[in-house]
């Protein structure tokens, strides 16, 4: 099998979100499911899931809980179609929020065919490892992905230290070394999944790499650009809501809103005159015109919401509509 070849996909190479493409009959022996990739937080799951997929699906960030949502990649390949789950980085809840995020984690190893526990090889295991290892099913398929292989020791005796902190977790799991950025290191570690997966139905169409819808997505790469630019100046005290996308014949018109806590990260964000608001507007427009293959014209809100991520109601419908009433907007006007 090889992840290069998947079945033919349409023909135009712009994102395939929801696709009206009809379903097919598998051929004998094609095997399908769902496979949860899991692990404490920062240790390059949504960088797994997007190189698998070929798309960017998932926002990557050095800051750790930067995945929210349990946001599913799909990969068809002529022998069989695996659905990606990657799940919120488990950890000790310190906010609503945070325990909604740990609660998506542990929901997705309920509802799978196979578990991937994603580890940073290039560290020793540690004790958030093995919280999470302590918590998976253990009557469902697993596998230990060591990513970040290629920061691994040039020493041999150092480099098998490390594996075998991490093969002790889960005494008798295979771990599969894997650099998650490369590709061709992940040809192993889909064979092994594909091998645990059981004969079963194309469950999306082929051209299909993700159940989250365009607009989602948008919201995500702004979101991506925020923790580029501020880092820990306004951490994970935001949300983004994209609240309409106009499609002309030329350019499409996506209004967004960030939503913070307080007055002063509100400042950060939108910077002296404005300046860096207008370099994450950049930056984001140019992720998102890759997304769409066409020129977007964007605008950005910042709205103050104090508490949002204690809110049980905000927490559970982050992404419905805020009124438009905070900040004046900044527009990015494509090039």
């Amino acid at each position: 099998m090889n992840m290069h070849d998947p079945v033919p996909l349409n023909s135009s190479p712009a994102f395939q979100a929801f696709t009206d493409s009809p379903i097919p009959i598998p051929p004998p022996g094609f095997r399908s499911g769902f496979i949860a990739l899991v692990g404490r937080p920062n240790v390059g799951k949504s960088t797994l899931l997007n190189t698998l997929v070929g798309e960017k699906i998932a926002i990557t960030s050095p800051i750790a809980q930067t995945t929210r949502n349990r946001l599913q990649g799909i990969l068809t390949l002529p022998t069989a179609q695996l659905i990606f789950l990657d799940t919120p980085g488990i950890h000790k809840p310190h906010h609503r929020l945070g325990e909604i995020l740990v609660h998506n984690a542990q929901a997705a190893l309920r509802a799978v065919d196979v578990v991937v526990l994603v580890v940073d090889s290039s560290t020793p295991a540690g004790r958030g490892d093995a919280f999470i290892a302590e918590r998976l099913p253990q009557d469902l398929p697993r596998l230990i992905c060591g990513n970040k292989a290629d920061l691994l020791p040039l020493s041999s005796s150092e480099q098998q230290a490390l594996i075998s902190s991490y093969e002790q977790l889960l005494p008798g799991t295979p771990l599969i070394l894997t650099t998650a950025l490369d590709a061709s290191t992940l040809e192993e570690l889909l064979q092994a999944i594909t091998a645990r997966l059981l004969e079963g139905p194309y469950y999306y169409p082929p051209d299909q790499i993700t159940d989250q819808p365009e607009r989602f997505i948008m919201g995500e790469l702004i979101r991506e650009q925020i923790l580029l630019h501020t880092r820990e100046e306004v951490p994970h005290s935001i949300a983004v809501v994209v609240e309409a996308v106009n499609e002309g014949e030329h350019l499409t018109r996506v209004t967004a809103s960030i939503i913070v806590e307080r007055k002063s990260q509100k400042g950060i964000l939108i910077g002296k005159g404005g300046e860096m608001l207008k370099r994450i507007g950049q930056a984001a427009r140019l992720q998102m015109q890759k997304l769409i293959l066409g020129k977007i014209y964007l605008e950005l809100f910042v709205k103050v919401r104090p508490h949002w991520r204690r809110s049980e109601a905000t927490c559970a419908i982050w992404a419905m509509s805020w009124s438009r009433t905070d900040a004046p907007p900044h527009s990015d006007q494509p090039k």
